[in-house]
């Protein structure tokens, strides 16, 4: 971090171990320098930490330099645990899972971006509490630690003076929370605006996991047919219709592709249609009519009513927001 012209009052420490997302460490290093240079007399002097001090190599081969681990831990506002390959490996380092229950207990909160949840729990850290993961490992974080809530769809959490985030670039939603409690509203949406992120970003995890999450057929007709449909969206896609195509009567095929796909028809094509529709909203397609029938959605109050379903949000405040935030001009790096 750079120095600011003057020393604010809120310490951080971010810990990085080799293998970390590179994101989860330097997203929100970037939320909060940016809100320090709006506020620099009550922001934040950020200082990232690793077991044994000096290089950290992220996950993408990219090299940083680290402070090592304070010991003891002092005193200080936030500590800031990244997650990645490297975090899920390091919960077998008993010293720096030590390292983290004491340096939560000198902090006033303590957070995670990822899978730093993993390196939380194992501290012991969220038994009993809500917490959340990247979706792609919050089933295996749950089955490691039955003692906590996990909640897959929330892009973060805050439990008492604990938060966790979901996975890589909402931890940049989770520190803008955190900026927004510290420094107030104005402050919060002024780093988002810098940033071109939301503020408060419409729906949960979900709603980026749908089509990414769902789990290939095992007999090839059926992930034939899945790579199909992903082209047709406009087209009818009805049990009938896709049962037939798949040479199986409509009961065998429902039954067939829930098994495999762990979706119903129904569920996996209006996840796709949805993936559709939100990228020609943030493309700004004007009229809601033609992105529903783009997306193979029979009218815009289908559209709407798909998008409130899945996302918690109509497409209209969807697409909304994404000119508000490239209109948005803040001031300049």
């Amino acid at each position: 971090m750079r120095e600011h012209r003057h020393m604010p009052g809120r310490r951080v420490l971010v810990l990085a171990v080799d293998g970390a997302q590179s994101l989860d460490v330097l997203g929100p290093v970037e939320v909060l320098d940016s809100a320090t240079d709006r506020a620099p007399t009550h922001g934040y002097e950020v200082e990232i930490v690793a077991p044994s001090g000096g290089s950290v190599t992220f996950s993408n081969g990219v090299t940083i330099q680290t402070a090592p681990l304070p010991d003891p831990p002092p005193r200080h506002d936030t500590l800031l645990v990244a997650g990645g390959r490297g975090a899920r490996a390091a919960v077998e380092d008993q010293v720096l899972v030590s390292w983290i229950a004491a340096a939560s207990a000198r902090a006033r909160r303590t957070a995670s971006i990822c899978t730093g949840a993993y390196l939380l729990a194992e501290a012991g850290l969220l038994a009993g509490r809500r917490a959340t993961t990247h979706w792609r490992w919050c089933e295996q974080l749950a089955a490691r630690h039955p003692d906590l809530t996990i909640e897959p769809d929330a892009l973060y959490i805050r439990d008492g003076t604990v938060w966790t985030s979901a996975g890589i670039t909402a931890g940049i939603d989770m520190t803008l929370a955190l900026v927004e409690e510290d420094l107030g509203g104005q402050v919060a949406l002024s780093v988002a605006r810098e940033l071109v992120v939301f503020l408060k970003r419409p729906g949960g995890q979900a709603q980026f996991s749908q089509a990414l999450a769902v789990q290939q057929a095992g007999r090839p007709a059926l992930r034939e047919l899945q790579a199909w449909i992903a082209g047709h969206l406009e087209e009818d896609l009805s049990v009938a219709a896709l049962a037939e195509r798949a040479n199986l009567t409509e009961r065998s095929f429902s039954r067939a592709f829930r098994r495999e796909v762990g979706q119903t028809p129904a569920e996996y094509v209006e996840a796709l249609r949805i993936e559709r529709a939100r990228m020609l909203l943030e493309d700004g397609v004007p009229s809601l009519e033609t992105v529903a029938r783009a997306a193979g959605f029979r009218s815009a109050e289908v559209l709407r009513r798909a998008f409130h379903r899945r996302l918690g949000v109509g497409p209209a405040a969807y697409r909304e927001r994404f000119r508000v935030a490239e209109g948005s001009k803040g001031p300049g790096p």
